[in-house]
């Protein structure tokens, strides 16, 4: 879906398709067919899908163009169309965007490592020849370099390294295509980008032309920065924000009070980061509801959007919603790119995000910024 912002240029909203097992190019064909799906019964023109691609996938995909046109044209015959691949996930079988505890697969490899770089140009490849007619540029999603307990000095200068490979390759994509590809590094929890100080203190030295943050907002929420304020000192220190994630976190005034709500999550099979306003962080909710670190907490746990979890708790709503009009109200657009993440098992449909009738883009200020803030 595309929305005009009131400027005149277009903001790119997608659906996150959630990582999981796709060895052929014919499984990732399989996920699209549910997309398009929902696509037709909404009778909308074209519905905006974020695709993810394990490593193994991607490499062959990056090295056969034939499969790529293959699959551009699977998207073009359900009116698909991709402008951002998530590259966070960078295991076989994927961990659920947004989900991943520190440690866990979807960190593996970091920004240290060059298996990570390999990964990403993959992606960076593959989009290029994926993109709609009239992008001129799409974006790669990635993770916040690495974890950051164990990023000790040699992790930090092989990344420094690293990072100046990927924007030589990412110049190299464009100058042989024609189309420019930007990588986003996802701040979280636990990692070495997390808080607005530490992302701008990264940026410090990179090259922000190709290279900026993928943002969030379930994360920046656990991070208990103003939301206004995180995306003032970013802006700041010339950080762009190539792409954001519409999410809203899980917040608790009094978690004991609240422990066996907390304990349903806590079951879910997946572990949950735990943040408290004075800068306390657990890894997970079990280990939290363990030790019960002063409340509030923000628990890193997704809520569908215009539903709200169970009582006593609440949802980051707030966050979500301020952080995307400081982001779409000003005279320009801050990002190009709005995600709309969701657990595979919910429907589309729900989202209430779908094309207007007419074909045209709506262009009212109004227009776009109450459709992607206040669904």
């Amino acid at each position: 879906m595309r929305l005009r912002h009131h400027s005149g240029r277009v903001v790119h909203l997608s659906h996150g398709i959630e990582p999981r097992p796709a060895t052929t190019l014919s499984d990732v064909v399989e996920q699209l067919d549910t997309y398009a799906a929902v696509r037709a019964g909404r009778e909308a023109g074209t519905v905006g899908v974020s695709l993810w691609f394990p490593p193994a996938l991607a490499a062959a995909l990056a090295i056969d163009a034939r499969s790529r046109t293959r699959l551009r044209a699977e998207l073009d015959a359900r009116r698909l169309e991709v402008v951002t691949l998530n590259g966070v996930a960078c295991s076989a079988d994927g961990e659920p965007d947004g989900e991943a505890a520190p440690g866990a697969a979807a960190d593996e490899p970091d920004w240290s490592s060059p298996a990570r770089l390999e990964y990403t140009l993959d992606l960076a490849r593959i989009l290029v020849d994926l993109l709609p007619d009239d992008a001129v540029r799409g974006a790669v999603a990635t993770v916040g370099l690495g974890r950051r307990e164990g990023w000790d000095e040699g992790k930090e200068k092989a990344c420094a390294r690293i990072l100046g490979r990927l924007s030589g390759g990412l110049a190299e994509v464009a100058w042989q295509t024609g189309r420019a590809v930007r990588v986003g590094f996802r701040p979280e929890p636990g990692a070495v980008l997390d808080g607005s100080a530490s992302v701008a203190a990264a940026f410090a030295r990179v090259d922000k032309e190709r290279l900026g943050v993928s943002l969030d907002l379930a994360h920046l929420a656990c991070t208990w920065e103003d939301p206004v304020a995180y995306l003032d000192r970013l802006a700041g220190a010339g950080v762009p924000v190539i792409r954001v994630e519409a999410a809203d976190a899980v917040q608790v005034a009094d978690p004991v009070a609240a422990a066996e709500t907390l304990r349903r999550y806590a079951g879910d099979g997946r572990p949950h980061a735990v943040t408290t306003p004075d800068g306390g962080y657990v890894a997970d909710l079990a280990q939290a509801l363990r030790e019960f670190p002063p409340g509030p907490w923000r628990v890193l746990r997704r809520v569908p959007w215009r539903s709200e979890p169970p009582p006593p708790l609440t949802a980051t709503t707030a966050v979500r919603r301020a952080a995307l009009r400081h982001l779409l109200a000003g005279a320009v657009p801050a990002t190009e790119y709005v995600d709309i993440a969701r657990p595979g098992a919910d429907d589309l449909a729900d989202l209430g995000l779908s094309p207007p009738g007419a074909p045209r883009l709506p262009s009212a200020p109004a227009s776009l910024v109450d459709r992607v803030a206040f669904p």
